[in-house]
C-alpha cells in the first residue's frame, strides 16, 4: 500500500543522495530515518487513518519527509494551496476537519525518537485531498484514495508507460519548487527517486537561473514559463547543456510554440495532458507529433460524448470531497468527465480542440470565471460581469474582465480587481478590467464570450 514503495526505496537505499538543498545532501538512509522521526511524531499526536492533516509546507527535505510521513501513518493529506484568501482557507480547514502542519511543527516533529514504520493506509480511505480553483469560489477538493495511490505508476519502474520510461532516464538531478504536495511535483519527484535521481531545492525557483547553478537535468515548468524561457536564451542565452526534460505542465502547448522550444532549447520539452481529477492522461516525448499530446498509456481508457472526453485511470479520483453535487457531474460510473473536447486520431494520438467549461488555466492553476464575475457583479456600480481568459506569455493563460455599468454608475476597475483579491485571493484577479456599454450577443441571444476573448484586451 502507498507510499510503501517510496519507503523501501528509502530504507535500502543507503547513502545514495536523493535531496540536495544549499549545499547540503541528504542520504537516503537519512531520509529514511527523518520520514521514521516524524511519523513517530504525528502518530504521537494522534494523528493515522481517518485523521485530517494539512501541509502548509516550503521546499525542503523535511517538508518531502513530512509528506511521505503523512501517507505513511494512514493521514489524510492535503496541501495548502498558495494564495488562498483568509476565507478560504478557515473554509478549508473547517471543512475538512484538518490538523494544520507547517515548517515550525515539523522541526518539532522531527525531534521524536525513530520507531519501525509500516505503511498503514487503507486502501479505500481517502489519501489524499488535491485542491484545484473551485467553481463556487472556495477551493475544490479532488479525493484520491490509497488503493488509487497504490495503482499509480510513479514508484514502479515496471509500469512505467514508454514516455515516462524516456524521461525517468533524464531526471538525475531534478529541480523542485513552489510546494512538494503539489500533484505533479510529487508525482515526478518519485519517479525521479525510482530511476536513481536526486531532488534538487530551488530557492528561488527562477528560471533559467535555477537550471544553471544547481545543474538541473530536468523540472516541471508552465506554459508561461516555457515562453520566458525561450525568449531569454534568444537574447541572453546561457549554458543549459545540463538540462535533458522540461515537463510542460497546466494547460496546452500551441504546436507553433512548442516547434519554438525544441528549436531553442533542443529535444528536451516533454508535453503532457492530465487533470488532477485523473492523473496523467497522455504525453508526448520531445519533437513527436507536436498537434498532440501523445499517446494515451495502455492502462488509460478513453471515450467521447459529443466530442467531450472521459477518462478512466487507475490512479483517479473518486469524487470531490464534501461536494456531492459536482461530484455527481464529473464522476460518472468510473469514468472522469474531463470538459475538455479532444479527438484521438487513427494514428493513436490524441489532440485537444477546446473546452467544455468556462475555466481559465493561469500558471497551471484552473480559475473558474464564475466566481470572478458573481464578486464583480456584487459591485453597486457593476449590472453586468464577464470574465474570460487570453493567450499569455507570462502566465499562460490570463484574466481579462468586462463589465456593464449601473444605470448612473461609473464602475472603479481598480476597486474592482482589489474586491476580487479579498474574497477569492490574489490568483483570481483579472488583469484588466474594462468598462464597456454593453456585451456583444451570439446569434442565440446568449452573451458571447468568444467575440470579447477575439477583440481588443483592455486596460484596468
Amino acid at each position: 500500500m502507498w507510499p510503501a514503495p517510496v519507503l523501501d526505496l528509502l530504507a535500502g537505499g543507503g547513502d545514495r543522495p536523493v535531496f540536495e538543498e544549499a549545499g547540503r545532501v541528504v542520504t537516503a538512509a537519512e531520509m529514511s530515518a527523518l520520514v521514521r522521526r516524524i511519523a513517530a511524531g504525528l502518530r504521537h499526536h494522534g494523528l493515522g487513518p481517518g485523521r485530517g492533516v494539512a501541509l502548509r509546507l516550503g521546499v525542503s527535505a523535511e517538508a518531502f519527509a513530512a509528506t511521505i510521513a503523512a501517507f505513511a501513518v494512514g493521514a489524510r493529506v492535503s496541501g495548502i494551496p498558495s494564495g488562498l484568501a483568509p476565507g478560504q482557507l478557515s473554509h478549508l480547514l473547517e471543512r475538512d476537519d484538518a490538523v494544520l502542519i507547517d515548517d515550525a511543527a515539523v522541526r518539532s516533529l522531527a525531534g521524536f525518537a525513530e520507531k519501525p514504520l509500516e505503511a498503514a493506509g487503507r486502501a479505500g480511505d481517502v489519501a489524499r485531498i488535491i485542491y484545484t480553483s473551485g467553481s463556487t469560489g472556495n477551493p475544490k477538493g479532488c479525493a484520491q484514495t490509497y488503493g488509487a495511490m497504490s495503482a499509480a505508476w510513479a514508484p514502479y519502474p515496471d509500469r512505467w508507460p514508454p514516455a515516462i520510461a524516456e524521461l525517468a532516464g533524464r531526471l538525475q538531478r531534478y529541480l523542485v519548487f513552489g510546494s512538494l504536495t503539489s500533484q505533479v511535483m510529487l508525482e515526478y519527484g518519485i519517479l525521479t527517486l525510482a530511476a536513481g535521481g536526486t531532488l534538487v531545492a530551488a530557492h528561488p525557483p527562477a528560471f533559467p537561473g535555477a537550471i544553471v547553478e544547481h545543474r538541473a537535468t530536468g523540472s516541471v515548468i508552465t506554459v508561461g514559463k516555457l515562453h520566458q524561457l525561450v525568449r531569454a536564451q534568444r537574447t541572453n542565452p546561457v549554458d543549459l547543456s545540463s538540462l535533458k526534460a522540461l515537463m510542460v505542465s497546466g494547460s496546452p502547448l500551441e504546436p507553433g510554440r512548442l516547434r519554438e522550444a525544441l528549436d531553442v532549447l533542443g529535444p528536451v520539452v516533454f508535453h503532457g495532458y492530465g487533470q488532477t481529477e485523473t492523473g496523467m492522461i497522455a504525453m508526448a516525448t520531445p519533437g513527436e507529433r507536436p498537434d498532440s499530446v501523445g499517446r494515451p498509456p495502455a492502462v488509460t481508457s478513453l471515450r467521447f460524448e459529443d466530442g467531450e472526453l472521459y477518462v478512466r485511470t487507475p490512479a483517479q479520483a473518486s469524487f470531490y470531497w464534501q461536494e456531492p453535487e459536482e461530484s455527481a457531474r464529473v464522476f460518472v460510473d468510473g469514468w472522469v468527465r474531463t470538459r475538455d473536447l479532444a479527438t484521438l486520431g487513427d494514428d493513436g494520438y490524441l489532440r485537444l480542440l477546446g473546452r467544455a467549461r468556462d475555466v481559465i488555466i493561469v500558471q497551471a492553476a484552473l480559475v473558474y470565471a464564475g466566481p470572478i464575475e458573481r464578486v464583480l457583479a456584487a459591485d453597486p456600480a457593476v449590472a453586468e460581469a464577464y470574465v474570460i481568459g487570453r493567450p499569455d506569455d507570462e502566465t499562460g493563460e490570463a484574466i481579462h474582465a468586462y463589465v456593464v455599468p449601473a444605470t448612473g454608475r461609473t464602475p472603479d476597475p481598480a476597486a474592482l480587481r482589489d474586491l476580487v483579491a479579498a474574497h477569492l485571493g490574489p490568483s483570481s484577479v483579472p488583469r484588466s478590467v474594462t468598462v464597456i456599454d454593453h456585451v456583444p450577443l451570439a446569434p442565440s441571444g446568449k452573451p458571447d464570450k468568444a467575440a470579447l476573448a477575439s477583440g481588443p484586451a483592455g486596460r484596468t
